[in-house]
């Protein structure tokens, strides 16, 4: 447990500093992802992420996710439809409704079945993946190959969205102000039901959800708590939850994860982690002394598998 408490305290040093801002970005409008994406190229242009970020379509190649959730790239992507019967796309500009073919037919059979789980019209689906995968221009260090997708908290409307709307429409916070629960307005059963139901499918390998909610789902779990074993606190995470599939069997140079076999997660663990994410909120900011620190510079091509460079390139 000393040894995870480390971990986890080194993760918090690293991204303390940014949680603010990642739940602000997470709900940008249009013209704020257009600036920052503007931004962003112009600061690194010889970066993966402006390379891949401006790549708008599919390599022609046989469907692969190559490399791992947070350093790799997506061959033979697929898109997932913005309009489906039971689901929307949301963020139309940012183009990142593509996936390995097994994410996306699973995201299509969930979407299907969310009316018989929780009793929604359908499901939003927020960033899946860009045409090619890699490194995004704008949030998310995952999401690189495919096999991630971010699915809203907030139940698809009866009525279609318009474009503006999907662009536009704010997300649903669904923590309590303090951060150490959910918010009875807007969290019920229906999320519970729709995360336990993902967990348990055994091609899904992990599942994050803010800190905050992830103490809902430990009360709520029920008698088989087996399936929160594999849903993790995570940072911002508040508005959607994150999904991660397992690498396709048989896919080579699909690197996934180590098996969910820490337990249920709901004792000193999140703890920790709730209280960290209150330290980011509400403790006092020291002030800041001498210059500020030059800002890392992005994961660069050669971070990135050798089969890469293969699929920007190709038609």
């Amino acid at each position: 447990m000393r040894v995870l408490n480390r971990r986890i305290a080194a993760v918090f040093v690293l991204l303390s500093g940014i949680v603010v801002p990642a739940l602000a970005h997470a709900q940008d409008t249009a013209d704020e992802e257009a600036r920052r994406r503007a931004a962003n190229i112009a600061a690194f242009p010889d970066a993966a992420r402006a390379l891949f970020g401006q790549k708008t379509a599919p390599a022609d190649m046989r469907a692969r996710a190559i490399g791992s959730y947070a350093r790799g790239c997506l061959a033979g992507a697929t898109a997932l439809p913005v309009d489906g019967p039971s689901w929307q796309v949301m963020r139309l500009n940012r183009n990142r409704n593509w996936g390995h073919p097994v994410l996306i037919d699973y995201l299509e059979k969930l979407a299907h079945d969310v009316p018989r789980i929780n009793g929604w019209p359908g499901i939003l689906v927020g960033d899946i993946s860009q045409p090619r995968g890699g490194p995004m221009l704008t949030g998310h260090a995952s999401h690189q190959i495919g096999l991630d997708a971010d699915l809203w908290l907030t139940p698809m409307p009866r009525a279609r969205l318009d474009r503006n709307e999907r662009e536009n429409m704010p997300a649903v916070n669904m923590a309590r102000a303090d951060w150490r629960d959910i918010d009875p307005k807007n969290w019920t059963p229906a999320q519970t039901k729709l995360i336990r139901t993902v967990a348990s499918e055994p091609r899904v390998e992990r599942i994050f959800v803010n800190p905050a909610l992830k103490v809902a789902l430990c009360r709520e779990a029920g008698s088989d708590r087996t399936w929160l074993n594999k849903v993790r606190p995570m940072w911002g995470h508040n508005y959607h939850f994150h999904v991660r599939m397992v690498c396709p069997a048989g896919m080579e140079g699909c690197q996934g994860q180590e098996p969910p076999n820490f337990g249920d997660g709901c004792g000193e663990e999140l703890s920790g982690w709730i209280e960290r994410q209150r330290t980011a909120f509400f403790a006092p900011k020291k002030p800041r002394t001498g210059p500020a620190p030059k800002p890392k510079p992005p994961m660069s091509l050669d971070a990135l598998p050798a089969e890469c460079r293969q699929v920007l390139v190709s038609r």
